[in-house]
């Protein structure tokens, strides 16, 4: 970052450190110790959509690692594309399991960074549900390296539980580097996974 951007306010972009979806195995638990909120075994990687031969060898590629399983019962992964055109890749785990589908959502962005496509990379999201039936993930922003909670009230209407999603923020700020701007705690409404 040069004198330039420094008088301009330009900032130099965080670099997305892919190892931080580490700690969501460890923040399962304080989720589950300190608001009763248990993994689902769903998580779900979001990207934007790239035609080619090139994205389209590295697709097959996370189609392989991640079914490679399914003759010993595991589920394979599920690509969907939403209403604004966005692809989202599913992964199913068990509940048990948070380390595993971290693995799972680990590869894929890996997959895709160093295939060049992680400008495409938008976020990783894992879902949890509590005795009550609410909704949570945990979104991981892939360009900022932050984590934020996102809590949809039930019922359908896209309405967020805004107090639960500030109360997840104090309880998981010591297990996760938590997103400080709350203009970038982006709703994701109807995500797989969530």
């Amino acid at each position: 970052m040069g004198l330039l951007d420094t008088i301009l306010g330009r900032s130099k972009p965080v670099r997305p450190d892919l190892d931080q979806l580490f700690a969501v195995p460890s923040a399962a638990l304080t989720l589950q110790a300190g608001a009763g909120f248990i993994p689902t075994g769903l998580g779900s990687v979001c990207f934007a959509g790239v035609e080619g031969g090139t994205f389209a060898r590295i697709r097959r590629d996370v189609e392989e690692l991640l079914d490679a399983d399914t003759d010993r019962g595991g589920i394979p992964v599920e690509f969907s594309q939403d209403s604004y055109g966005y692809t989202w890749l599913l992964s199913r785990r068990s509940p048990d399991d948070v380390a595993a589908l971290v693995n799972d959502l680990h590869a894929v962005n890996t997959l895709l960074q160093d295939g060049g496509f992680g400008p495409q990379l938008l976020c990783s999201l894992i879902g949890f549900r509590d005795a009550e039936g609410r909704s949570l993930a945990l979104v991981y922003l892939y360009k900022r390296g932050t984590f934020y909670p996102f809590a949809p009230v039930r019922g359908g209407a896209e309405k967020r539980d805004n107090q639960l999603e500030l109360q997840i923020r104090a309880t998981l700020g010591d297990d996760l580097r938590v997103e400080k701007d709350l203009s970038r705690w982006f709703p994701v409404w109807g995500a797989p996974g969530l």
